[in-house]
């Protein structure tokens, strides 16, 4: 044992690496720093996490079906994440014990390069099947049950395994192992055992609807649910001052939404804000494998919750926002030099977007109207 638990140092976000989905980056930054625990809460058969860069990833199926994980393996294969992953799995048919161990193995790899200056990402694809198989071993072993027959010692089980998460200090070089944990939820019940007990382990959690996701809504995650615990200390200052108010105005938007199903007169000041909160929706929706830069999440982001998009119909706000994202950087590449040397969203950054999305709202209604 080395002791790097008590050689930890404190979260420095300007050295995290970002989160590409700005749906992440800037309503729930809590899996874009280093030493960082977030946690996916994903229904059954909902979407699986597939990118890093720049970072050792470890990817550990617990009890998937084979066919899963081979999928998985060929998408990390066709996208050349496979130089940088090293997929530990134990599929279903694999006997409980190895389905036990199998995070702890990934654990051991990834804290391999940690201790050798390196960044490392850890995904564990599900902690629940990891429960069900400890809970199997622990029945044939004649243990006590517990709460839904898991033995007393689960928590232990999953808190042993994700504070193994840490920075370490400049004396052990520097080097970092992120988690990011998957627990399945049933019927979408939070309040299940295993879901609370990692609730109270990682840093927050991102929750990911079903209904969401066959509504079209992806990345389908449920804002009023997904809570971030270290907020905007995770994020670059451009982000905290762009985003602030993004995750607000979508859980009231969610509310309003709701409500409106059963009134039938609204006032105009409800009619538009719900007009809005259906283009923020429609602006977070963001196709798989298509990573975004902190920069044009900023301006996407920008244009949202500043109303520019109130002008379009909701079904021009993605093609609208593809060709802005093409014009800043064809015609004001200023902006996107500016947000990666300061780091910060300054008067000129914003003048010099200002103007970009006036121009291009121009051009842009003009060629519809065509």
């Amino acid at each position: 044992y080395t002791g790097a638990s008590y050689h930890r140092e404190i979260r420095y976000p300007e050295h995290a690496p970002r989160a590409a989905r700005y749906a992440t980056a800037a309503m729930d930054p809590q899996g874009v720093h280093r030493d960082g625990r977030p946690r996916v809460y994903r229904p059954r058969g909902e979407g699986r996490p597939f990118r890093g860069q720049n970072v050792v990833c470890v990817y550990v199926a617990i009890g998937q079906k084979a066919s899963s994980v081979a999928q998985v393996v060929n998408t990390f294969e066709d996208r050349g994440a496979l130089e940088y992953t090293i997929v530990v799995a134990e599929t279903a048919n694999s006997p409980a014990t190895l389905q036990y161990l199998a995070p702890y193995t990934g654990a051991a790899l990834a804290e391999y390069f940690m201790y050798r200056k390196q960044h490392t990402l850890i995904i564990y694809d599900d902690l629940s099947k990891q429960a069900q198989a400890y809970r199997q071993m622990s029945l044939l072993l004649r243990r006590p049950p517990g709460r839904e027959a898991y033995p007393g010692d689960v928590f232990y089980l999953h808190s042993r395994l994700l504070e193994r998460a840490a920075k370490l200090s400049s004396s052990l070089g520097e080097g970092s192992m992120t988690a990011l944990p998957i627990v399945e939820t049933q019927a979408g019940d939070v309040s299940a055992y295993i879901p609370t007990n990692v609730i109270s382990i990682t840093d927050g959690q991102i929750f990911l609807s079903a209904d969401l996701f066959n509504a079209g809504i992806r990345p389908a995650i449920n804002v009023g649910i997904s809570v971030s615990r270290v907020g905007s200390a995770a994020q670059i200052k451009a982000m905290k001052q762009v985003a602030g108010k993004l995750k607000l105005e979508l859980a009231q938007f969610a509310e309003l939404e709701a409500f409106a199903q059963f009134a039938s007169d609204l006032d105009k000041a409800t009619q538009n804000q719900l007009a809005r909160g259906q283009r923020l929706r429609e602006l977070l929706k963001q196709s798989q494998s298509a990573p975004l830069s902190v920069e044009e999440q900023i301006a996407t982001i920008y244009t949202g919750v500043n109303g520019y998009l109130d002008v379009l119909e909701t079904g021009q706000v993605k093609k609208f926002l593809i060709q802005l994202r093409e014009y800043l950087v064809t015609n004001k590449p200023q902006f996107a030099e500016i947000i990666r040397s300061t780091k910060v969203f300054t008067e000129q950054a914003e003048n010099l977007l200002k103007e970009a999305i006036t121009e291009h709202i121009e051009l842009f209604l003009f060629q519809e109207e065509k």
